[in-house]
């Protein structure tokens, strides 16, 4: 789960992390009232949207008056971004800035821990740094039974700086985001940049954080601010139905039982030139009402031209299967094709049953997916 700068930051000034302040504005209007309310002579207009790369699209702007602070509102609200709508935007104090600095927390599978990710090259462009120049990236793996102590946390502190008084505004400002990131079950916390001002003080200048979805049942306030797109919508119905389904961008809808032929139909779909538009585990269940609410689930993507259902029977009968999904599409109106693949227990009667139905019948893998491919 995402949550918008505007809220990552007010997370951020909880635990003790120095933030400019900031207005939220839904209307353009208002970014004048926000800017007086400010009283400082420049502000920046920052888009609030759910992705980054937001200064390289205009998102972000300078204002040095009321004015001109509504007008570069009425540009941004409404802009798209990354096929982001900006409905939100932030006027927030401008600093002076000397020097920037990249800071994250974020889960490492591969070391199963926490990683603290730091460079002295913050700002728009980390990811080219991380690119090209590798080496001005810093990585430490956190040890969940120490954390950061202060001995660790100012060990950290002079990989970037070698003035004694910013090591002592980095500590605990590296200290709290490690707490945060841990007592918000965060699966990444990062500030880019962190800047020195020209008051030699250091201030988190823009907030991300993303968050364990797994973990939201014990983070209600953290839940709260969720606000989820029309895809994320249909996977959490999805996930309350039982389901484990995520959103694709191809064409061929899928719906299997069990994850690791849900992944193998997948690589079969790209291996044959097409592109899945969802994974979709139904689990090992014959119930109509379980394959009509699957279908609405897949019914629901827009790029949707074919349904590839790949069931294998184990436990469950292909028999059944088969009754199951003639009951079913009784009641789905679609004339989208839909092709069925069944092996295993009794599948020679449950494609027996299938025969002469809307139903495209295939008996290998191989075979599905290329009818699937040729029906687009």
């Amino acid at each position: 789960m995402k949550i918008h700068e505007y809220q990552a930051k007010e997370l951020f000034s909880t635990y003790g992390i120095p933030i400019q302040r900031q207005i939220l504005c839904t209307v353009a209007e208002d970014a004048a009232i926000a800017y007086n309310m400010l009283g400082k002579e420049e502000v920046v207009v920052k888009a609030q949207v759910l992705t980054g790369g937001r200064g390289k699209a205009g998102g972000i702007k300078l204002a040095k008056s009321d004015d001109e602070a509504v007008s570069h509102a009425y540009n941004i609200l409404g802009m798209k971004i990354k096929d982001y709508t900006v409905n939100k935007i932030i006027i927030t104090e401008a600093v002076n800035i000397t020097a920037e600095f990249y800071i994250s927390f974020v889960i490492d599978r591969n070391s199963k821990s926490v990683i603290l990710i730091m460079s002295a090259e913050g700002g728009m462009d980390i990811e080219e740094v991380a690119a090209k120049t590798p080496e001005k990236i810093h990585r430490f793996s956190i040890d969940p039974f120490i954390g950061i102590p202060d001995y660790l946390a100012r060990k950290f502190a002079f990989v970037l700086f070698d003035k004694i008084e910013y090591i002592n505004q980095f500590v605990p400002i590296l200290q709290n985001l490690y707490r945060l990131f841990i007592n918000t079950d965060a699966s990444l916390t990062e500030i880019n940049p962190l800047v020195i001002t020209d008051r030699e003080k250091l201030i988190a200048v823009d907030a991300k954080m993303t968050f364990d979805d797994n973990a939201l049942y014990r983070q209600p306030d953290i839940l709260d601010l969720f606000e989820p797109t029309t895809e994320e919508r249909i996977e959490a119905d999805a996930k309350d139905k039982g389901f484990s389904y995520v959103h694709l961008d191809g064409e061929i809808g899928c719906m299997v039982n069990g994850a690791g032929l849900a992944m193998a139909t997948m690589d079969m779909i790209k291996l044959y030139g097409g592109n899945p538009a969802n994974f979709l585990d139904i689990g090992g269940s014959s119930n109509p009402q379980k394959v009509i609410e699957a279908m609405s689930l897949l019914l629901k993507h827009p790029n949707l031209k074919v349904v590839l259902i790949n069931i294998f029977g184990g436990i469950t009968r292909c028999d059944d299967v088969a009754v199951g999904l003639l009951k079913a599409f009784e009641e789905i109106k679609t004339d989208i094709p839909v092709i069925v693949r069944l092996t295993g227990t009794n599948e020679e009667e449950g494609r027996a049953l299938l025969k002469g139905s809307r139903f495209k019948v295939a008996e290998t893998m191989g075979d599905a997916v290329r009818l699937a491919v040729d029906s687009q």
